[in-house]
């Protein structure tokens, strides 16, 4: 089935002999449920007599012309389908076997469908009465009855309702022992109870238990349910993005079974508002570059989606991603120079922080001892547990140090700051761990860690690097915003480089204060800095320069330095010319960032999108554009471009100045941070779970989509899930 539903990405054709006569009708079913591929956003190749396929015949043949962005060239979905009932009949058609694209030949469209009694009409009218399952022959066996379509309607309702209960909590639809198994029939049986508790109607009425495929607890049932409230949401989605342009963010992770997937996030602006949606969870068997791009491009053509209307990407740091010759973005760019790459933001952020934490002696110590902590924190939670550490109020409960990730350096923040406020918790466990633990290498560790954590270095570097963490991290917040545009985190980045230099020119004197203040607190020895500094590793050689030009030239300003210097490394792209001509649409401070010359440049940048004819009327239209947003008071104050585009929508100057608006929904659906992509991962690993790790591939997808969209579940009625589950399969019952 699943060779047979790729037919849209390949120009192969399928024998539907190759498949069991119980499923041939299911296969056809899910490709009318899907409808006909039809790119409507794909630029169209001309051929060689420079004539190209018209997207208005779309509209036309809509309900059986098909066009394969791979071949360019047409199909008539229906005639494909049910070409073996009719004898072979219109086998030799272009429009079944090899495809149509003499572009100069509209009349063919029409000819291909004939007369009343003509091979495609038949097939037609087969496809129709496909559809109508309540006219099907084993639907006029199965007579029902009012009652037994009240009581299927309710049974699938309540089923509806139990699997949209447990999508929205994160649960699991069975589990691994009999309680959980049966958690779904035990949540749909209440529910039926109460129902009939409510309603006269359906008081005498069996409910619990349903004849053959109607069993509305089984699990293929619930797969069919969720699958239906996936591809309702994904509709949504795909009707919101229409014909316009989008942005690309892919990311691959392995889930609990060790199987690769591949998220899909596509990144829009509709009515002026920034929206990232996932769009697919698919499983990859190998990350080479090409095999990623060969499973974006099956999901694209499943949908009718087109690489062409990319202008924007977004990955990690990978080879296989950003890689400069054979990586992701280059393949990308090769077929769509307008799909410009934004190497993550928050990716480049934390690669900011980590390289200063390897690179700098004091810094590394630092941090190896703090991961050295974590570790003793959890052998005393192993040690309460066996009874072996006795605990007391205010004593080993209290310690709770967050668990720190490498390349997440939010949560090393999050430990520096617990740790300063339950600093005398964490020397009296660690005192614990010395007295009463049998182990001699834990007891040595601890020991260890006093005599470190009551150093003064230990104390300098603790409130250094919450300084620098605490800035970074500030940013790194911003970053995960969905809707943060490319121009706001430019200035988020400026702005936190210029706080590092300030604090770099000023800031070690109220650093210092800090530090002289938590040893007092703490009982913690200070260090005289006019004395001369003492090398503790060679004691024997003279250093000539005091414990505060150590402190303030050796460690201060050269962790700082580091900081500033990898700034400007990893954000080396913010001069890239595309940013600095989307910088011009900028609308802080009365739009004093306005240039005609970089806008008019920035439109040249997308070729795909401004013919010559609209770059010259563009001009034009940006001088009526600056005047007038000039003169209306609603466009004063505004703190970027994403406030620029909503309210150009709110007033409908999108549609006054739609080049404006085009260059302005160009400039948001460039990505900024592939957070979107982390928080899909999350909840497949919530999904997926050790407990749950048999779930497939199309079911996880399926969930997934679902969790994560949880705004656009609430939106999908029952009455729009029915009507879907209805049509996917034979159903003996019919509404």
């Amino acid at each position: 089935m699943e060779k047979f539903l790729k037919r849209k990405a390949s120009t192969s054709e399928p024998n539907s002999g190759e498949y069991h006569p119980n499923q041939i009708d299911e296969i056809r079913r899910k490709y009318l449920i899907r409808g006909p591929c039809q790119p409507r956003g794909h630029t169209f190749p001309k051929n060689t007599i420079g004539r190209r396929f018209s997207p208005t015949w779309f509209d036309q043949f809509g309900n059986w012309l098909e066009y394969s962005i791979k071949a360019d060239k047409v199909f008539c979905l229906c005639c494909y389908l049910f070409r073996d009932q009719f004898g072979g009949q219109g086998g030799s058609d272009a429009f079944v076997t090899e495809g149509f694209n003499g572009w100069h030949k509209k009349e063919r469209l029409s000819i291909h469908v004939g007369d009343v009694n003509s091979f495609h009409n038949k097939a037609l009218k087969k496809s129709e009465d496909l559809m109508r399952q309540n006219q099907s022959i084993a639907s006029a066996f199965h007579k029902q009855t009012n009652i037994a379509k009240t009581e299927y309607r309710i049974r699938l309702n309540v089923s509806i309702d139990v699997a949209r209960h447990l999508l929205n909590g994160e649960l699991a639809f069975r589990g691994h022992d009999e309680s959980e198994k049966s958690f779904y029939r035990r949540h749909f049986l209440e529910t039926i109870k109460l129902i009939r508790s409510r309603d006269e109607t359906v008081r005498n009425v069996t409910l619990e238990n349903a004849p053959g495929n109607n069993k509305m607890v089984a699990p293929d049932i619930q797969k069919d349910i969720v699958y239906c409230f996936a591809q309702e949401i994904l509709k949504c989605i795909f009707e919101e993005i229409g014909d316009d342009v989008f942005a690309l963010l892919v990311d691959e992770s392995s889930d609990v079974s060790k199987k690769e997937q591949m998220v899909v996030v596509l990144r829009y602006v509709t009515c002026g508002i920034v929206k990232e949606r996932l769009v697919g969870l698919v499983h990859v068997k190998e990350t080479s570059s090409l095999y990623l791009k060969t499973a974006i491009e099956s999901l694209f053509a499943e949908y009718g989606l087109s690489l062409k209307k990319v202008r924007g990407q977004g990955y990690d740091g990978a080879s296989n991603m950003r890689g400069r010759f054979n990586g992701l973005k280059t393949l990308i760019m090769n077929e769509n120079s307008s799909a410009y790459y934004v190497h993550c933001f928050a990716h480049q952020l934390q690669l900011v922080v980590v390289a200063v934490a390897r690179k700098h002696h004091g810094a590394v110590n630092f941090f190896e001892m703090i991961d050295v902590l974590r570790k003793s924190k959890r052998k005393v939670e192993k040690l309460i547990g066996s009874g072996e550490v006795e605990t007391g109020s205010g004593l080993n409960q209290e310690l709770s140090l967050a668990r720190a990730g490498d390349t997440r350096w939010g949560s090393h923040y999050k430990t520096l700051l617990r740790l300063v406020d339950l600093f005398p918790c964490v020397m009296e466990v660690l005192q614990y761990i010395e007295d009463d633990c049998e182990n001699s290498t834990s007891v040595c560790q601890a020991r260890g860690l006093q005599i470190y954590l009551t150093s003064f270095d230990f104390v300098f570097y603790l409130h250094l690097m919450l300084r620098i963490l605490g800035v970074t991290n500030s940013l790194s917040q911003a970053l995960q915003k969905r809707d943060q545009d490319i121009l706001n985190a430019m200035s988020l980045v400026q702005s936190t480089k210029e706080e590092l230099q300030e604090f770099r020119v000023d800031g070690f004197d109220s650093l210092l204060e800090k530090v002289t203040s938590f040893c007092e607190k703490h009982d913690i020895e200070m260090v005289n800095m006019k004395e001369d500094y003492v090398n503790t590793k060679n004691r024997r050689q003279k250093t000539n320069i005091t414990y505060r030009h150590y402190y303030e030239y050796d460690c201060f300003n050269t962790v700082v330095d580091m900081q500033i210097q990898e700034f400007g490394d990893r954000f080396g792209e913010i001069s890239s010319e595309l940013l600095v001509c989307i910088a011009a649409l900028n609308p802080h401070d009365s739009f004093c960032d306005f240039n005609q010359i970089k806008l008019l440049r920035l439109s040249e940048l997308y070729p795909d999108d401004f013919s010559s004819e609209e770059r010259i009327a563009l001009e034009q239209e940006l001088r009526l554009y600056i005047r007038n947003v000039h003169q209306d008071e609603k466009f004063t104050n505004l703190k970027g471009i994403s406030d620029l585009a909503k309210v150009m929508v709110e007033t409908n100057k999108h549609l006054t100045f739609p080049l404006v608006y085009r260059l302005l929904k160009l400039a948001l659906v460039l990505p900024v941070a592939t957070a979107t992509v982390e928080r899909c991962f999350s909840a497949m690993k919530i999904v997926k779970s050790d407990l749950r790790n048999r779930i497939g591939d199309d079911f996880l997808n399926a969930c997934v989509i679902c969790v994560v969209e949880r705004e656009a579940l609430a939106k999908v009625t029952n009455e729009d899930v029915i009507n879907r589950f209805q049509k996917m399969k034979t159903r003996r019952e019919q509404l």
